[in-house]
């Protein structure tokens, strides 16, 4: 919503200013003969069509997080999309005029490598962009190659020296780390920014800001983000902020937990807590390495096992008996993973209860639910509750994900293929470990009747 409301003031402000570029929407989900026709499969999503002969080839705009990015971005379609400067006093005022900026130092404004800088800055259009080729200022900041770098609050932050190889996603992928400082507390402005950050790897300090260790902590949180920058995203939240009530839920970190350090992977939402009350920079690092070399375990948080958990039609699942559960090759297991704050996941509700009705008189078909806001399962789970996933009665641990209609009848037909399925491969993997059992019998047949021969000689 957020987004459609930004849209709309860059709307208003070209209309209003009587610009030649006019902006509209279109609702993928009444348009979709159109939607299909101009291939949109993900939304929202900002398109710039220069002319009917561009229908099929139009410009893509990047995540824009505000009205003002997106005018940025569209004035950069045609002009200069990043501020010449010549002389040390045009650098001191655009020094000033921004905390945070990105300046290309090149030693040919116009071709070349220069280009890559240009074609970077009218992308990336949340942030400022000059370049020089002034022997001054290349002298200013005693560099004489082509670099570029990241200014914050007037001084240099990171620099790039710009090679013959560079391209323009490893130069929009430096200028999007580098933009976040080496320690970035979460806040509303901010949230954005981690969120969408190329990094996937994100270590979060869960912290109160009024401790007295606070600013012991935090020093060693950042020197140790210094040696891992480029690899790992480091995040400050402040539990003694009230703003910060709901990240706080959805991390099921109590204010009285804190100070504590988890690792995040954004790609598959898995957490790492690093399970020491030491935050030396020493812990911090060997926690970090063990995790990118891929030693770490996973953090699995439960609900306790409810007594009754097994009476009712519907099995109620928690992360301690959850494996248990599912993967068992005796039972074909049909489990909704809900979050129980969602109307989505609620309304499943009645449909699992007739489910379970109907499956009652199944000894080998359990119905079952799981809130994954509580619990957490040793699955990848890339999907947004409410999800249905069901898991055959096999040996192997296979899951199967439902992604047809949610109904009664649609439900039903799919568990019966699945579980027609999966008894044709339980029957495979049966003969296969005959054949395993056959073979090791023999094998120890053979090992000693050689002893005993062996023994005899």
């Amino acid at each position: 919503m957020g987004s459609i409301m930004e849209f709309s003031k860059a709307a208003a402000h070209l209309r209003d200013s009587g610009d030649v570029i006019k902006l509209g929407g279109v609702d993928v989900s009444k348009e979709k003969e159109l939607a299909k026709e101009l291939n949109v499969t993900a939304i929202p999503c900002i398109r710039l069509y220069l002319s009917i002969k561009h229908k099929h080839h139009p410009l893509h705009c990047p995540a824009l997080r505000d009205a003002e990015a997106i005018l940025t971005w569209l004035k950069r379609r045609e002009g200069p999309s990043a501020d010449v400067i010549e002389t040390l006093s045009q650098l001191e005022d655009f020094i000033k005029s921004h905390d945070l900026s990105v300046l290309g130092l090149y030693k040919d404004p116009e071709e070349g490598l220069v280009q890559i800088f240009f074609s970077t800055a009218a992308d990336v259009a949340d942030l400022p962009f000059a370049v020089t080729h002034s022997r001054d200022v290349l002298t200013h900041f005693n560099t004489h190659t082509d670099s570029v770098l990241i200014l914050r609050q007037g001084k240099v932050d990171s620099t790039l020296e710009v090679s013959s190889d560079i391209t323009k996603d490893a130069l929009t992928d430096f200028i999007r780390i580098h933009e976040l400082q080496l320690v970035t507390e979460y806040n509303g402005k901010t949230a954005p920014q981690i969120l969408n950050s190329v990094l996937k790897n994100h270590l979060v300090l869960f912290i109160n800001k009024t401790e007295e260790t606070f600013t012991h902590t935090l020093a060693q949180f950042q020197s140790t983000a210094a040696q891992f920058r480029g690899q790992v995203l480091f995040v400050l939240i402040d539990t003694d902020e009230p703003r910060n009530g709901r990240v706080l839920e959805f991390f099921r970190v109590r204010y009285e937990d804190a100070p504590l350090v988890r690792m995040v992977n954004l790609s598959d939402s898995q957490q790492f807590q690093l399970h020491s009350h030491t935050l030396h920079t020493h812990t911090l690092t060997h926690f970090i390495n063990d995790y990118l070399q891929g030693k770490a375990k996973p953090r699995l948080q439960s609900e306790p096992i409810p007594h009754d958990w097994d009476k009712l039609p519907v099995k109620e699942l928690v992360g301690l008996n959850f494996e248990p559960v599912v993967f068992n090759d005796k039972n074909n297991v049909l489990v909704l993973f809900y979050a129980p704050w969602s109307e989505e996941s609620r309304a499943l509700f009645p449909l699992w209860e007739e489910l379970a009705q109907r499956y009652r008189n199944h000894d080998n078909v359990v119905v079952a639910r799981i809130d994954v806001t509580a619990n957490d399962v040793n699955i990848l789970m890339l999907d947004k509750p409410p999800s249905i996933k069901l898991f055959p009665a096999l040996y192997a641990q296979r899951v199967v994900p439902y992604e047809g209609e949610r109904s009664v009848d649609a439900v039903l037909e799919f568990m019966q293929e699945e579980m027609r399925k999966a008894k044709k491969d339980k029957a495979k993997e049966e003969r296969e470990r005959r054949k395993y059992v056959e073979k090791v019998k023999a094998a120890e047949a053979a090992e000693k009747d050689a002893t005993k021969k062996k023994e005899e000689l």
